[in-house]
């Protein structure tokens, strides 16, 4: 489906974006286009994969112009670029705004000046619910999405989000650092022993992206069913696979954070299509007419549950540990 056509990927320097390239520089696909401010990043990415197929392209989704010129004559737009810690967005809100919402509306904009195909928002499981900075910017950015897709012309751009859960081993998150924690004779802090998260690959991250590019429909929004787990045991199930037994360190729920995240609300559910692998959620294409708003309402709504890491399929260790050892940044480091 990518035979002969352009791929842009806007933050392709950050994990999803190497898996993405991992996958893509095998096929035939025409080029693939790195959107990213990082020149260091880039040029490591350059080097280590040395390959005619990709294109690197400097810019800032914060800037319209450099985003719109990257982006001509390109088919298809993975739209990645984010601000994505927790921390940081809290302490920094506007950051936040400026990449993950006024971001995705120039590469969307960019996307139909330049009569690309296909443009696919990756999103959070904190968009749901959102308590924090980072998870309100994204519930903002999902929401350009299905708004501009209400007006997209004839022979525009399909528009379409994608919604997961934590990245296992993705940069920045809790795995990487409870090995490198536990290789350093260090206890392990833990937020809170019952705090469940999602576990997903980014092998299943690209999956979900590719299933919402073949089956996306305008405004649509795709989540891939998870299991999870608690930190806990997560953490457990590390020092396990280690083979090293260390202190554990309860620091307390951190900023913006929660107990449990949920990938799809009971307001979603309610109108949720469930595609066996994944959830399709269409997008509400009511007009502003205020009548519908108050006269159509939802009767089924008291009869379902949100979809969370608490109600989803909870691993134990055991579990967990078979799960970790798909990975292979887990294998590399237990042959260290």
């Amino acid at each position: 489906m990518f035979k002969n056509k352009t791929l842009l990927i806007t933050g392709g320097t950050g994990s999803f974006g190497n898996t993405v390239l991992k996958r893509f520089l095998k096929t035939d696909v025409k080029q693939i286009i790195v959107f990213s401010r990082d020149e260091k990043k880039q040029e490591d990415m350059r080097i280590s994969l040395s390959n005619d197929k990709l294109k690197f392209v400097i810019g800032d989704t914060r800037d319209y112009s450099s985003i719109v010129q990257a982006m001509v004559g390109v088919d298809y737009v993975f739209h990645a670029a984010a601000l994505k810690q927790v921390p940081s967005c809290e302490f920094y809100p506007m950051e936040a705004v400026k990449t993950n919402v006024i971001g995705t509306e120039n590469t969307i904009n960019a996307a139909i000046a330049n009569k690309v195909k296909r443009v696919i928002l990756l999103s959070t499981d904190k968009a749901v619910y959102p308590i924090n900075a980072m998870g309100i910017s994204k519930a903002m950015a999902e929401k350009v999405v299905v708004a501009k897709s209400r007006m997209i012309p004839e022979g525009g751009p399909i528009l379409c989000s994608t919604r997961y859960g934590n990245v296992m081993a993705s940069r920045g998150s809790v795995i990487p650092l409870f090995f490198e924690k536990i290789k350093a004779g260090l206890p392990l802090t833990i937020t809170d022993p019952k705090m469940t998260r999602f576990l997903m690959s980014l092998e299943d991250s690209v999956d979900l992206v590719l299933h919402a590019f073949e089956h996306g429909e305008q405004g649509d929004i795709f989540v891939q069913k998870a299991p999870a787990s608690t930190i806990q045991d997560l953490a457990e199930a590390i020092m396990q696979l280690c083979n090293k037994k260390t202190n554990t360190q309860i620091i307390g729920t951190r900023h913006g954070e929660k107990l449990f995240e949920s990938l799809v609300s009971r307001e979603e559910m309610v109108k949720a299509e469930d595609m066996g692998k994944y959830y399709r959620i269409p997008a509400d294409n009511r007009d502003l007419n205020y009548d519908k708003y108050i006269l159509e309402g939802e009767v089924d709504i008291n009869k379902v549950e949100d979809y969370t890491s608490h109600s989803t399929n909870r691993l134990d260790v055991e579990s967990i540990k078979e799960l970790l050892l798909t990975l292979n940044y887990v294998k590399n480091e237990l042959r260290k």
